[in-house]
């Protein structure tokens, strides 16, 4: 099951609004096909992986087959996998986690059961709902798919005292944030990463298909720039989206950058600072984005953070140490007396990027 949702990341962000599933076909602890979701509406992953057994002449009757989640009973964009799996003479199916989706929960696994295929729930099941965790989002809440990556010195630093822009990360963990990037539909900075970066917010992976869409760049700030001054306008306006105060759409600088291409979204002010929540409900309505990734300081990411908007946390710390307390932290704004008062994040994987290590984590909103 670990390499059955190894091989479900490859499909991240592509199979959109659909969740990424991995599978495989076992016999005799072997390991004879594979399959992943590849792209939204394509053939699901079992689907995928019998079609690579048949292509290898591995009679898929005679193997068990793993699957990271609950297979499909229902006609949508394909015909139901539970079907194609009882055509391929398979009795024995392993399930990482049941389908969360309310309109078709548990269909899957009883039906199999009910045709006599043997079928166990619940191998891995974290890990495995883990990868559906956007998908199980997109069911419930009208918002993308919120990535917060930050990278830090070993002492929670992104930056020194005087907040200059400087690279704290190695090349690997550079081109891992680029890999995230690559499928998100847009990077979101705050206004001072902003002014002080001027930050182009595109993919530079080698290799991208000519046709790759490169991300919206959406900018959280009270005050909107002159746009002679940045890059990024100048090069880019049309995929360029401003969050700020709805007094600031009703300025020229508003309506010079609108004439550009830009987006200038006024979001609701409250005591806590801009409606962040409407912004990204907009990105995914008016703008198709299913997953952001926000790359901003330490306010923005306290603000997503304090209103529950971090679907997963990715930090990538740095082999280095300020040792300075006015150094800019990963998290800042907010007063606490307390550890009880602390936001609580389960730890999900690492990794090691170079001489960087990368941990990821997610909210626990369940306990």
């Amino acid at each position: 099951m670990t390499r059955a949702a190894d091989l479900a990341l490859r499909g991240r962000g592509r199979t959109a609004p659909n969740p990424c599933v991995g599978a495989l076909l076992v016999r005799d602890g072997e390991v004879l096909a594979e399959g992943w979701h590849e792209t939204y509406g394509g053939p699901h992953a079992e689907v995928n992986c019998l079609a690579r057994a048949r292509k290898s002449g591995v009679d898929p009757a005679s193997c068990e087959l793993y699957v990271t989640l609950e297979p499909c009973n229902h006609q949508g964009k394909t015909p139901p996998c539970t079907k194609t799996i009882l055509d391929a003479g398979i009795k024995n199916v392993v399930i990482g986690c049941a389908d969360p989706n309310p309109e078709v929960a548990g269909g899957g696994a009883k039906a199999l059961r009910k045709a006599g295929v043997e079928v166990r729930l619940g191998v891995l099941e974290e890990r495995c709902r883990d990868l559906i965790a956007d998908f199980l989002l997109w069911k419930t809440t009208d918002r993308p798919y919120v990535i917060l990556k930050m990278a830090a010195t070993l002492d929670g630093r992104i930056a020194a005292r005087g907040g200059r822009p400087e690279q704290i990360s190695g090349p690997e963990s550079q081109a891992f944030a680029h890999g995230l990037r690559a499928f998100c539909g847009a990077v979101i900075v705050g206004g001072n990463t902003f002014y002080s970066d001027d930050p182009m917010l595109t993919c530079r992976l080698p290799g991208l298909p000519k046709d790759h869409q490169q991300p919206f760049a959406v900018v959280v700030t009270r005050r909107l720039p002159k746009a002679h001054n940045f890059k990024l306008i100048q090069d880019r306006p049309e995929r360029v989206v401003f969050w700020t105060g709805e007094q600031e759409l009703r300025t020229h600088t508003a309506e010079d950058l609108t004439r550009r291409g830009c987006r200038i979204w006024g979001l609701p002010q409250g005591p806590a600072g801009l409606d962040l929540g409407l912004g990204l409900a907009r990105l995914r309505s008016e703008l198709s984005c299913w997953h952001v990734l926000c790359e901003g300081g330490g306010r923005l990411a306290q603000s997503l953070a304090e209103r529950d908007l971090v679907d997963e946390f990715v930090l990538i710390l740095a082999p280095l140490v300020l040792g300075d307390e006015q150094a800019k932290s990963l998290f800042s704004g907010r007063r606490t007396r307390n550890i009880a008062e602390a936001w609580n994040y389960r730890f999900t994987d690492f990794s090691r990027e170079g001489q960087d290590v990368r941990l990821s984590y997610r909210p626990r909103r369940n306990g």
